[in-house]
């Protein structure tokens, strides 16, 4: 495993991280819950092959994810990583939330401290009416004070402005951000990447292969990168070659990515690429550009839909058509159960969309497509 600077604290963390929002699972009736015992064994095989950064959340896995996390990290392990979780501020109605959440999150954790605590999913309303009202920061350095967490961050999902914002608003220690050869100038972007960078910020990557559609992209998009490397480790590849970049999250659901991924964060190093292989990002990014219908990276925050429509499972389909075709694409989309023609308008779930994605015109525009 290769070790990177994590900005100015001080701390080296593995270039790869563990990223807890995609474990296997056991489907029963209408309900699914972790594959615990698979789910472990990937997360301890990780850390024995140096992995020391295992990142999770508060409602991660329908609030499954933490206590499977605090198991995981029994027996020894607890000590051998860096835990980071994130507070989340959309559920905090008044202050007094704060701490309650904290210290239910320590207790499910089964740990008395949490490395790299994050407020969750930033963008302007959240910071506006959760971090500024609520005087998140005032209790970010209370709960620090009393050793229940080391460092303070935050995840987010918003424009490069509101992003600089909130860099600027307080002294971070460090952030989380959405970034991968497609997303240069989306979000926070290569810029943001930079900027908080140059603050002295350790950046975590999420989203690295865009809740997985860069692993296996259409022949047209695959051929783009050279054989000698899988599209998984040329994408992966790209963020290492970034010095600014501190380490990236995989959401890893079977043993044979954990496996896959730590040969290829074992190969990694800053400035591993060559400027010929640096162009291969910007042709890929042109195709995939040209192809992508909606930028959903299935994170399933919009479910459960009231109307029962599976919203990322749609979305995808409805993707294919750039990429598969309208005949294959209207095969799957007529296997739905629940077709796009049910929503029912609510924008329930676009509130919580890190995306910002119009879903209710996105479904009438899809069913529209279809007919």
């Amino acid at each position: 495993m290769n070790y990177r600077k994590f900005g100015s604290t001080g701390v080296e963390v593995s270039a790869l991280g563990f990223g807890c929002m995609r474990f296997p699972v056991i489907k029963e009736n209408d309900t699914e819950r972790i594959d615990e015992e698979k789910a472990i064994r990937m997360i301890r095989d990780a850390i024995d092959s140096g992995v020391n950064y295992i990142d999770t959340a508060y409602y991660y896995h329908n609030g499954q994810s933490e206590p499977l996390v605090g198991k995981a990290l029994q027996d020894g392990y607890r000590e051998k990583t860096y835990l980071a979780t994130k507070c989340p501020v959309w559920a905090l109605k008044e202050e007094a939330d704060f701490e309650r959440i904290l210290d239910d999150q320590l207790a499910k954790l089964q740990t008395d401290h949490i490395d790299f605590y994050l407020l969750h999913a930033l963008d302007k309303a959240r910071f506006e009416d959760g971090v500024k009202k609520l005087h998140l920061t005032e209790h970010l350095e209370k709960a620090r004070a009393e050793g229940k967490i080391r460092y303070l961050g935050f995840s987010f999902h918003d424009s490069l402005e509101v992003f600089q914002e909130i860099v600027d608003y307080y002294s971070w220690d460090f952030c989380q951000i959405q970034y991968n050869y497609v997303n240069t100038e989306y979000q926070a972007g290569r810029k943001g990447l930079q900027y908080a960078a140059s603050k002295g910020m350790g950046v975590v990557i999420m989203e690295p292969l865009l809740g997985g559609r860069l692993a296996d992209p259409a022949p047209h998009h695959r051929e783009v990168f050279p054989e000698e490397k899988t599209p998984v480790e040329w994408t992966l590849d790209f963020l290492w070659n970034q010095k600014e970049v501190s380490l990236l999250l995989s959401g890893m659901s079977t043993p044979e990515q954990v496996r896959d991924n730590l040969t290829y964060a074992g190969r990694s190093s800053v400035g591993m690429l060559t400027d010929e292989e640096r162009q291969i990002f910007v042709k890929a990014k042109e195709i995939f550009d040209n192809m992508a219908l909606v930028r959903c990276t299935k994170c399933a925050y919009c479910m459960p839909c009231p109307a029962g429509i599976d919203i990322p499972g749609t979305f995808a389909v409805y993707n294919k058509v750039a990429t598969d075709g309208m005949d294959r694409a209207k095969k799957e989309y007529e296997a739905l159960e629940v077709k796009a023609d049910a929503c029912l308008r609510c924008r329930k779930c676009e509130k919580v969309c890190p995306q910002h994605i119009g879903i209710s015109s996105m479904m009438t525009e899809i069913q529209e497509k279809f007919e």
